[in-house]
């Protein structure tokens, strides 16, 4: 049943004005990511410039909301962007991507990449101890780690392409959602397959019902496997149609897909050129 409504978003036709700003909506909520082992300050400076102007003035392109980068690239990003930037700085932490280090380690690194200027740690759930059945370990690990962010907003990734069926999607999502998160995340990027609509239209449904239960809003970030306009429109139908429109803001909905905002961009340019522009004049994400 999951399938078969997850289906139907991907078949609206959204037009003109209404895709338009569903484009810009889209951009605003990227997560530009580089997470490779080749990495440097330059790279990184590179990215949080792409990320606080995508585009040309003249096509009125938001900034995106966040760069995603390793703990030892937060000071470059920071001085980069200064105190009061509208793009945050989002770092991955506890392991990542394998969440596979003792507890102490985990929170030493979260604490001092909040320390380093960190606006939000993206931690890693312990998989192995999810699917032993040792769930009070991952509710625990996310608590405590979420204490440690102090300031910083905290974005649980459960890995779902590693959790095996629907039932421990939702399930991962409640343990997180009650341990302390501010966002559940589907994926690293690491490991096939990451985001799907079914799998994120599970993690909806659970942040709905958390909602009602306790009248606190979770934010929801699908990431890794979204590459194209028309695949970010579906995604944004579902959360209107799931959570409404509270949840459309960059606050409560991340798209981590940093090769979908060139797609994005050239289609909007191609709204206002009247013609595609070829990908050469779009820098590399």
């Amino acid at each position: 049943m999951i399938e078969e409504r997850a289906a139907a978003f991907a078949k609206r036709s959204i037009k003109t004005s209404t895709k338009l700003a569903g484009l810009k909506m889209a951009v605003s909520m990227c997560d530009l990511t580089t997470l490779e082992g080749k990495d440097t300050p330059g790279k990184v400076a590179y990215l949080c410039r792409k990320a606080l102007q995508p585009a040309a003035e003249k096509y009125g392109v938001p900034a995106c909301a966040a760069v995603c980068v390793y703990p030892n690239l937060v000071k470059p990003a920071r001085k980069f962007l200064g105190d009061h930037s509208p793009v945050h700085i989002a770092a991955v932490a506890t392991g990542f991507p394998s969440g596979q280090y003792p507890l102490r380690t985990k929170l030493e690194e979260v604490r001092r990449t909040v320390a380093d200027g960190a606006d939000e740690i993206d931690m890693v759930i312990d998989r192995g101890a999810f699917l032993s059945g040792d769930l009070a370990k991952v509710f625990d690990e996310i608590a405590a780690t979420k204490e440690a962010c102090g300031p910083a907003h905290l974005k649980v990734i459960l890995e779902t392409g590693e959790l095996v069926t629907y039932d421990n999607v939702r399930l991962a999502s409640e343990i997180a959602m009650s341990a302390g998160a501010n966002f559940i995340k589907t994926s690293t990027g690491k490991v096939n397959p990451a985001a799907t609509i079914p799998v994120t239209l599970v993690m909806l449904e659970a942040i709905r019902d958390y909602f009602f239960a306790t009248g606190i809003r979770i934010g929801m970030k699908p990431a890794g496997g979204i590459r194209t306009s028309k695949q970010a429109l579906a995604y944004l139908v579902m959360v209107k149609e799931t959570l409404g429109d509270d949840w459309l803001t960059p606050d409560l909905f991340r798209f981590g897909a940093s090769t979908l905002v060139n797609d994005l961009l050239m289609q909007i340019a191609k709204n206002a050129e009247g013609n595609y522009q070829a990908a050469d004049y779009f820098s590399l994400p």
